[in-house]
């Protein structure tokens, strides 16, 4: 067997080891931060000076420091390396999750959260996928991680309450630690120490693109709604574990099975409506209908609550919830320019990360200040604007980013040849690259005459 027969071999079970590394390292990250969330606020009291504005900022703190270092570590691994990268993301985690667990105050817990976020490693792994993996395996890899991240905040949302009714909040901290120490062992496993960086302008960072992107008005929309959603997500759950337990008497042992009622309740309503969005190009009135739906309930929520209304109303929260969070990067990916994504998808997480801890602050102050009912009638407020702003959006079109490998062509030559092929509808040539990145229409794109132009690498 020569060596080329023996590296096509090797090199699709490197893909799938490489996924299932950043999978597993996601999943544990996020189920750690996310567990937090359904019984914070039952648990907060018990800290000294605890508020419910602090128990707002202790939500949403992290996503500030998310926010902040998320771009500068993403560059930094372009330079040092993903691997000396994320396991300092890591043991960051591992350090602010420790200071969490051991707080006895409202401050102390909340130094504790900003420290966990430090470790902002999400691009990082996002880039380390894109070391390992083809193109033509990108998309499928980016998928099963984006899935991953949706089953961990489906575990979190039921096995935190478990562990709190047991060992109370610092337990779940003391778990989430042994997470990030278990995230590191696998890094030093399975991340191999020299990594075949590939300078792939579609997941790495390009500063100078950045003002470019901010500018995009179907971009600022999108960032946006990012933020909106999780501003409306971290805000709600200051106030909504405590309607559980005290207004509907459910105890903090059986807060669980609500959560899987209402996040598997809210998956099945979401799916038909995904498919159809996807089936018939109708992905702006699933879209807006979503927002709309996910105004309504906070609106109802903020009127009037029973032991029948509310969990209606969240169920049709979480369903609408579901429905936006799978639906943006997907759009985002659609319409981003050519050869801009890792730099969109950069600004995108940090409107994410910024949303998260806007929402903390503005849901600790308003339960402060005007009570859960005032919160409510404040995130329909939110929620309308943004549904106003999506009204102007187009639904996406079926487009796809190929990369082209130039070689030692001319690239005007090659340029010409391109633009001329059917369905291709954005071409980015860097001068000193080797690479041209494409925006095409998968339903009419010639890709037989693209074939002798892509970067199988």
């Amino acid at each position: 067997m020569n060596q080329n027969s023996q590296t096509r071999i090797d090199f699709p079970n490197l893909e799938k080891r490489t996924v299932a590394t950043v999978a597993s390292l996601y999943g544990l990250r996020m189920l750690g931060l996310f567990m937090v969330l359904p019984v914070m606020a039952l648990y907060f009291g018990d800290y000294q000076g605890a508020t419910s504005f602090l128990l707002g900022v202790s939500l949403g703190i992290y996503g500030f420091t998310q926010a902040i270092f998320q771009i500068p570590l993403g560059l930094l691994s372009d330079r040092v390396g993903r691997r000396a990268v994320i396991i300092a993301g890591l043991v960051l985690f591992v350090l602010g999750s420790v200071v969490a667990g051991l707080a006895d105050s409202a401050m102390e817990l909340i130094i504790g959260r900003a420290l966990q976020g430090t470790g902002a490693i999400a691009s990082t792994l996002m880039a380390l996928i894109t070391d390992f993996t083809s193109e033509q395996n990108r998309t499928k890899a980016m998928a099963a991680v984006g899935g991953t991240i949706g089953i961990s905040f489906a575990l979190a949302m039921v096995i935190g309450p478990a562990i709190a009714a047991t060992t109370g909040l610092s337990g779940i901290f003391w778990l989430t630690a042994v997470f990030g120490l278990l995230g590191i062992v696998i890094v030093v496993i399975a991340v191999p120490r020299a990594v075949p960086m590939r300078q792939n302008r579609e997941t790495l960072t390009d500063l100078s693109a950045m003002g470019k992107l901010f500018k995009d008005p179907v971009l600022q929309r999108l960032n946006l709604g990012i933020f909106c959603l999780h501003l409306v997500l971290m805000a709600a759950f200051v106030a909504v574990p405590g309607i559980l337990a005290w207004e509907l008497a459910i105890s903090e042992g059986d807060l669980w099975w609500v959560y899987i009622a209402l996040l598997g309740g809210g998956f099945v309503i979401m799916l038909p409506a995904v498919i159809v969005g996807e089936k018939y190009a109708r992905q702006k009135q699933c879209f807006v209908a979503a927002i709309a739906l996910m105004a309504l309930s906070m609106l109802v929520l903020g009127l009037y609550r029973s032991d029948w209304i509310t969990p209606l109303m969240l169920l049709m929260f979480f369903s609408a919830f579901n429905l936006l969070e799978a639906s943006l990067p997907s759009w985002l990916s659609k319409v981003c320019p050519a050869g801009n994504r890792g730099t969109a998808m950069g600004i995108y997480s940090t409107s994410q990360f910024m949303g998260a801890f806007a929402g903390g602050v503005i849901g600790g102050w308003a339960v402060d200040s005007i009570g859960g009912g005032g919160l409510f009638f404040i995130l329909a407020i939110i929620l309308l604007i943004w549904f106003f702003f999506a009204l102007g959006m187009q639904s996406p079109r079926p487009l796809q980013t190929l990369v082209l490998q130039v070689g030692d062509r001319d690239p005007r030559e090659v340029v010409k040849i391109i633009s001329t092929i059917t369905g291709v509808e954005d071409i980015l040539l860097i001068e000193g690259e080797e690479l041209a990145y494409l925006k095409v229409d998968k339903q009419t794109v010639d890709l037989d005459r693209l074939k002798p132009f892509l970067n199988n690498t």
